[in-house]
């Protein structure tokens, strides 16, 4: 069965992006841009890579700023076990605060 080309794409941007969180210490920082949905640095990184037109970068980062969660699985898929556990943790406790932060849109 082939694959879906969004799978493709997601696959690759994984693979472009696991060196963040791969065997180094996650900034809580990061974290918590992410879970306000302040994915323009992301889109950024994906439209510079060449790997991805403008447009498919746009997408991308719509996307990521409506479910943010999904760009921090993709961070995560390559990162050792006590960084997903860590980075899940953080990201429960931002859930719990959340009513009190003012999400950010991304404008593209």
């Amino acid at each position: 069965m082939a694959r879906s080309n969004k799978s493709q794409k997601s696959d690759c941007v994984a693979a472009l992006f696991s060196y963040e969180f791969a065997n180094t210490r996650v900034h809580y920082d990061t974290i918590e841009a992410i879970h306000r949905g302040d994915v323009g640095t992301w889109v950024e990184a994906l439209t510079s890579s060449g790997l991805f037109s403008p447009s498919e970068a746009q997408e991308f980062g719509l996307h990521w700023s409506e479910q943010p969660k999904d760009l921090l699985d993709l961070l995560l898929r390559d990162a050792d076990e006590m960084t997903v556990r860590r980075c899940r943790t953080t990201w429960s406790a931002l859930d719990r605060l959340s009513p009190l932060v003012v999400p950010v849109a991304y404008s593209g």
